[in-house]
């Protein structure tokens, strides 16, 4: 018999009530709150921050709701289904197919709602994967490695290092092989910018992928973006870290963006991902198996014999934004704290109030960069033009050209873990090393919704 609870996140007399109907999580169940007012759908866990008074149920269209149960008039269960063993038969790879690894790191693209049981399950076994997405099957052979299972909110840089250290392990095991990382998606920015400066001169393309919506949902945009991320992974013929996901609202196409030119720029949509200052480097056709190349601008795939591997961060760096009465205590803060960099997400043409420059002149000469990026994010910071610009670069501000705040952000970090010498680090902050910036006459790109 199991011993697993059957009612989780359940107590007191709600859970007695449940229990003496009979119910268990992931059994059907009708709640009728007042005439006419007939709620179906399956019953499921709850969490430690739930109401101890609610009901969980995942309505049939894939939403859950709550029902507070002084609500409830009649609570009956409709089917409770055996739970299904979890089977043992391991599915057959096409050894002629290529080899991708995945790299699980949490996230909701690698989880799914067990109906059974109505727990979020995550799902990194090939034979789930394939069950989810049988066109799998057809384009790769499956090898899947759980790193870690958390939120993306809770990455650390520590965690950006186990990343990259997996990849440097499997790419010097096998550079044949495609790699994909499935990744929370509210920071997935930051670790495809932390893998392509630790990882360089790469053999083949780092995919990272995510998804907005779960797989139980009706509108999951999880199999169109891990087919197309698995694809990327072996057609994709380019030397970078990439983020793989919807190309727009429709089941079309997913984009490759480079993984230091993009940000999430929606919290829900399912096409949130854009390329900032910068455009696509492929559309990838997952129906029609087709990865095109839209830009000339990439880096090429090199030996791998070549690939270079500095992998290491300083946890020491802030970023910290500009607003209307910025106070400077903030910077001294950092400073007295024993921070080693800072990064300005400043305004406009890269600014912050002047009454903060005393303290960012005290950090620049007690050893500590500062580096101004814009919160406007398209465009780049030009510190020549207004006098507060010229004042920050007197005191020995770098400017971080066109770099999201993110980006110069984990660029800092990696630099200052390599040396924290302030001439090698302003070299370095202001080297190009991974196409993270652009050129001057490169025309600025504005998001697709400014042309209507």
């Amino acid at each position: 018999m199991s011993t697993e609870d059957p009612l989780p996140g359940y107590g007191g007399r709600l859970r007695d009530l449940l229990e003496s109907k009979g119910a268990r999580v992931g059994c059907r169940v009708r709640i009728i709150r007042e005439p006419g007012e007939i709620i179906e759908g399956i019953l499921m866990p709850k969490h430690s921050l739930s109401n101890p008074r609610t009901i969980i149920v995942k309505l049939d269209n894939g939403y859950n709701i709550g029902v507070d149960v002084e609500s409830v008039k009649e609570f009956c269960v409709i089917e409770c289904r055996e739970v299904k063993r979890a089977s043992t038969t391991k599915l057959a790879m096409d050894s002629s197919k290529p080899l991708v690894t995945i790299i699980g790191t949490g996230g909701t693209i690698a989880s799914r709602v067990e109906y059974e049981t109505g727990a979020v399950k995550p799902v990194m076994d090939p034979e789930d994967l394939v069950e989810l997405m049988p066109e799998l099957k057809e384009i790769a052979r499956l090898r899947t490695f759980v790193l870690f299972n958390i939120l993306s909110e809770n990455m650390t840089p520590h965690h950006w290092e186990m990343i990259a250290s997996k990849v440097h392990e499997l790419l010097s095991e096998d550079p044949s092989q495609g790699i994909v990382i499935a990744h929370g998606t509210d920071t997935m920015s930051y670790t495809a910018a932390a893998l392509a400066f630790s990882l360089q001169k790469l053999p083949r393309p780092i995919v990272l992928v995510g998804a907005q919506r779960s797989s139980d949902r009706p509108s999951t945009d999880a199999a169109l973006n891990f087919v197309s991320s698995v694809l990327a992974s072996i057609e994709l013929k380019v030397g970078e870290v990439v983020v793989c996901m919807h190309g727009t609202t429709e089941d079309t196409y997913s984009l490759a963006h480079r993984g230091v030119k993009v940000r999430k720029m929606h919290s829900s949509r399912r096409d949130a991902f854009q390329s900032i200052n910068d455009v696509p480097i492929a559309k990838i056709y997952p129906r029609e198996r087709r990865v095109i190349i839209t830009t000339s601008r990439y880096i090429p795939p090199h030996r791998p014999e070549e690939l270079e591997a500095r992998i290491g961060f300083d946890d020491r760096v802030a970023l910290v934004k500009a607003y209307p009465g910025f106070q400077p205590e903030i910077i001294d803060f950092l400073v007295d704290r024993k921070f080693h960099g800072i990064v300005i997400e400043g305004t406009g043409l890269g600014h912050i109030t002047e009454q903060a420059i005393k303290s960012i002149e005290r950090a620049v000469q007690e050893g500590i960069p500062v580096v101004m990026t814009t919160q406007t994010l398209f465009g780049r910071v030009n510190m020549n033009v207004y006098t507060t610009g010229r004042k920050l670069l007197s005191v020995g501000v770098i400017p971080g050209n066109d770099m999201l705040p993110e980006v110069a952000y984990v660029k800092l970090s990696w630099i200052l873990h390599i040396d924290r010498d302030m001439n090698f680090v302003k070299r370095m902050m202001l080297q190009n090393l991974v196409l993270e910036m652009n050129p001057f006459h490169r025309v600025d790109l504005f998001p697709r919704w400014f042309h209507g």
